[in-house]
């Protein structure tokens, strides 16, 4: 019984993980500029990713009883450094000068800017 259950449970986060990095890769192609396609892959790519691996680690302990380290340092490695590496990619395409989608309304870092350089004027 728990392991009908468990090979629904890693078919679903499997699947999750698959659907998840379909929509990142619909959206890199489709969205308009750097920044709405960098969010697209940051985001849901690690989602998808981080779904499967779990599906991974889950078939492996539950089902073959063997525990799997290193999927887990895979895990926490994509964890912490896919937002990180999005945000900073961003932000360097952001300060070299990258122009935003022509119909973006706001520019939150270009408001932060002008009050940072009123403040150190």
């Amino acid at each position: 019984m728990i392991e009908t259950i468990s090979k629904f449970v890693i078919g679903y986060l499997i699947l999750q993980g698959a659907f998840f990095s379909l929509i990142s890769a619909i959206g890199v192609l489709r969205l308009p500029d750097v920044y709405t396609r960098n969010h697209a892959a940051s985001k849901s790519a690690t989602l998808g990713v981080l779904s499967i691996l779990l599906g991974v680690f889950l078939y492996f302990w539950v089902l073959e009883n063997h525990m799997n380290g290193r999927v887990l340092l895979g895990i926490l490695f994509i964890f912490l450094t896919s937002p990180v590496a999005g945000h900073l990619i961003s932000r360097a395409a952001y300060h070299t000068k990258v122009k935003l989608w022509e119909n973006s309304r706001i520019d939150e870092l270009k408001e932060k800017k002008k009050a940072k350089d009123k403040v150190h004027s």
